[in-house]
């Protein structure tokens, strides 16, 4: 026992198996034991589970995730509107359920379709197409990558990761900043949505467009004049697509947007409904009949319900007792800030920026909806 115990100790106090004396015997493994005794499962091995080595991971475990439950919801509750309806015999809940339905079934293809688009931009198109596009001269880039918008649309989303994207690949940040406001309110799927939703109103499309581009304009050359750099906080880096394949990143680029995109949309169809059905008509008609003030109750609504930009035209659409102003100022706000926005803007960009550019975004699309609606509508 002296002598074995002059042995030289390897490192942690666990001798390996080669110094084992012949007589020792086969060694019982204690849990609980002393540090001398035998190691326990080692990382990434799963205790109880045979064949787990170490740097093994567990097998994955079938279940649904949050997109395929929703999914299954939204479809469970279209197909069985009828029945729900005759269940509960009343004419509000029928309304209700009407409105619910009418909602969503019109703005769920061009939600998919947004997402879509979106999602295969932030995958496929890299961000130093942007440089050499736009003019060096910042107060001419913010015109060019506002208009931009129309050619590359994307949701509200990803608009912000692709502007962190466009700074740190050396883009000025008004450009980016303009660019960020109106690719989700001027592209393609928002104009045919909000025509679709508008039928025969043309100018309601054109003074949409007007308006949005107006705002995201003017918000990029008030950040030449007025910005700051300390108010902004750059991204480092680009991050490139962490799977390495473009394919996997714009599947779940689509999942992602999909879902985030649907539940506001569900949001704002339920609270679109709600509205319709249980706020006295007497409430309603004295917000509404005040042209100022019906202005500005759809434009902080459209910064509560955060409704996703290929969407909200046909919740406004559906909000009957107001002007067309309002349901204007409603579709140029939603886009542009609302509580979602707000929240990716701080994580990206930093706290201070956030605050001082949703309030100033917000109060320059009032003023541009009041302008435009004045004239257009």
């Amino acid at each position: 026992m002296k002598a074995m115990s002059e042995q030289t100790a390897p490192a942690h106090g666990i001798p390996p198996a080669a110094s084992a004396p012949p007589d020792a015997g086969p060694a019982v493994p204690d849990q609980g034991g002393p540090a001398g005794a035998a190691p326990g499962p080692g990382p990434g091995t799963t205790a109880g589970k045979p064949g787990g080595g170490p740097g093994q991971a567990a097998p994955p475990r079938l279940r649904l995730g949050q997109l395929e439950l929703f999914v299954l919801g939204l479809l469970l509750l279209l197909v069985g509107q009828s029945w729900i309806a005759d269940r509960l015999d009343a004419r509000a809940v029928q309304t209700w359920s009407t409105v619910f339905v009418a909602i969503a079934v019109q703005a769920l293809p061009f939600l998919v379709l947004g997402t879509v688009i979106s999602a295969a931009i932030t995958a496929f198109v890299p961000p130093s197409v942007f440089t050499k596009v736009l003019p060096r001269n910042q107060a001419l880039a913010v015109p060019v990558a506002g208009a931009a918008g129309a050619v590359l649309p994307g949701c509200e989303c990803a608009s912000v990761p692709v502007a962190g994207g466009l700074m740190a690949r050396g883009v000025a940040p008004a450009a980016a900043l303009a660019f960020l406001l109106s690719a989700p309110a001027i592209n393609p799927i928002v104009m045919t949505a909000t025509a679709v939703a508008f039928p025969n109103q043309p100018e309601m499309v054109f003074a949409r467009f007007g308006a949005s581009l107006a705002t995201a304009v003017i918000m990029g050359w008030l950040w030449v004049r007025f910005g700051k750099a300390e108010w902004l906080r750059i991204p480092k880096r680009f991050s490139e697509p962490s799977s390495g394949s473009r394919w996997e990143d714009f599947r779940v680029g689509m999942q992602h947007d999909f879902l985030h995109a649907g539940g506001f949309l569900v949001v704002g169809a339920i609270t679109a409904a709600t509205l319709n059905v249980t706020v006295p008509k007497d409430v309603i008609d004295a917000v509404s009949d005040n042209w100022w003030i019906g202005v500005l109750a759809l434009a902080f609504l459209a910064v509560i319900l955060a409704v996703c930009s290929e969407a909200d035209a046909f919740v406004a659409a559906s909000l009957t007792g107001f002007s067309p102003t309002a349901k204007l100022a409603f579709m140029v706000v939603g886009p542009m800030v609302d509580v979602k926005l707000i929240a990716l803007q701080s994580g990206t960009f930093g706290r201070a920026f956030a605050v001082r550019f949703s309030t100033a975004t917000f109060a320059v699309a009032v003023l541009t909806s009041l302008a435009v609606g004045w004239w257009l509508l």
